[in-house]
């Protein structure tokens, strides 16, 4: 399009994959990484980034200094080896051990990752170090039921709030409370070698205590918080349960702990300064870029309602910024499920609300995509939309309305040849979208 930099579908993806690479682990781990301690160094983590963050500490790490451990990713989120380059320990991963599991929903897998790492733990004394280094899904990727709680019961409860439209603060609350491993209980196993925690931040705000569940952090949330999520989502506990719970028997370690003492957490990549790389890049090619937040939550389709209704009033007023510019946005939506639905994640259900708002805008392009490389459970990262979408929609006879009460957005997108697909990325910051208006 005249004006343009480059093609709108080419420069749109250019932003999202300038956002991903500023959160690679390749890059951003290694200035992080404390000195080696007099004793040993045990490496633990959990996360969709965790098989990548521990290649790049492998290559950094001093090939002379004690180094072990184990660390727990998504299936297909192992990276290749030739990713992270030359370097001390670059081309061997054997030092530490890496494991893969379900997500979002947790596995057995997940369960035996998360005994094997409290066995490492055990004769830990205070000159070792523990490295820990978590990102988003280690929730579900390191999950150890809380005693008395079946696996399947917290799967249940785990596959439910997935549903509910629970915030991921709230979910990770009650996360936290059902667990043998979340919200500092890792912390406490460790005691007394010192933890840093290396964190890839997922969440809206970047509350380490949020952050796959905070395994080796505070917990600043109580058992009663757990039973009132619990509740006003109607999702019901096992009796046994309930009882642990309203009695504070499963009650997590609190800021103020001594537990806590000479530990360091640290925030290595941050959904914020992701947009900030993608809006450099825009301001580079000569567009304006206007960050609008980096933690933005709420229902998918109506956020996705809300950023059209921005995109609309630039087009059509040039207010309250000026044509052409592009508007980017980070954080974390929902999908609230009532009754069946079809395939889709966070991703294209936002921009399905947004195609349906922008009614074939002249001049408008979206595209929203997890920096995780995978939308929900599906094989896309995300999707875009054009001003023709709901032309060529409709020339292929498929309903953007329908698919959206149905929340197939995947199929409104597949079918248009409109999904984006970049397979795992190995890092995790949350949603990315971006909004140009030419």
């Amino acid at each position: 399009m005249s004006g343009l930099p480059l093609p709108p579908r080419e420069l749109l993806r250019r932003l999202f994959q300038t956002a991903v690479e500023r959160a690679s682990p390749a890059h951003c781990v290694a200035p992080h990484l404390p000195a080696p301690p007099r004793g040993r160094t045990l490496v633990l983590g959990a996360g969709k980034a965790a098989a990548s963050m521990a290649a790049a500490v492998e290559a950094a790490w001093p090939a002379q200094a004690p180094l072990s451990g184990l660390v727990v990713t998504r299936y297909g989120h192992v990276p290749p080896r030739q990713e992270h380059g030359e370097g001390p320990g670059a081309g061997s991963r054997s030092r530490i051990e890496v494991m893969e599991a379900a997500h979002p929903v947790p596995d057995a897998a997940a369960e035996r990752a998360a005994r094997r790492m409290l066995e490492l733990t055990r004769g830990l004394g205070p000159d070792d170090l523990v490295l820990c280094l978590i990102s988003g899904g280690g929730s579900a990727l390191l999950s150890l039921p809380a005693e008395g709680l079946a696996a399947a019961d917290k799967q249940r409860i785990h596959r439910e709030l997935l549903l509910s439209g629970a915030s991921i603060d709230e979910m990770n609350c009650v996360r936290k409370h059902l667990s043998a491993v979340k919200g500092g209980r890792l912390a406490q196993r460790c005691a007394p070698a010192r933890v840093v925690t290396l964190l890839i931040s997922d969440v809206p705000g970047d509350d380490p205590s949020v952050i796959a569940s905070g395994p080796t952090v505070p917990d600043p949330t109580t058992c009663a918080d757990a039973l009132d999520i619990l509740r006003r989502y109607g999702i019901a506990l096992p009796p046994a349960a309930e009882r642990a719970l309203r009695e504070g028997r499963w009650e997590t370690p609190k800021p103020g702990d001594p537990l806590f003492t000479g530990h360091e957490v640290k925030l290595v990549a941050t959904p914020q300064q992701s947009l900030e790389a993608a809006a450099a890049e825009a301001r580079r090619l000569g567009l304006k870029a206007h960050i609008l937040s980096d933690r933005i939550e709420g229902e998918s389709r109506v956020v996705g309602q809300v950023h059209a209704a921005l995109a609309l009033q630039v087009a059509r007023h040039n207010e309250p910024f000026r044509r052409p510019c592009v508007l980017l946005s980070g954080g974390e939506t929902t999908v609230t499920v009532n009754g069946p639905a079809g395939r889709g994640g966070r991703a294209t259900e936002f921009l399905l609300g947004a195609a349906v708002a922008l009614q074939g805008e002249p001049g408008v392009w979206v595209l929203a995509a997890d920096t995780d490389g995978i939308d929900g459970v599906e094989d896309n990262a995300g999707a875009l939309v054009a001003p023709d979408s709901l032309a060529r929609a409709r020339a292929a006879g498929v309903s953007a309305r329908q698919c959206l009460d149905r929340h197939d957005a995947y199929a409104f997108f597949e079918a248009l040849g409109d999904l984006v697909i970049t397979g795992p990325t190995f890092t995790n910051v949350n949603d990315f979208r971006v909004v140009l208006i030419a």
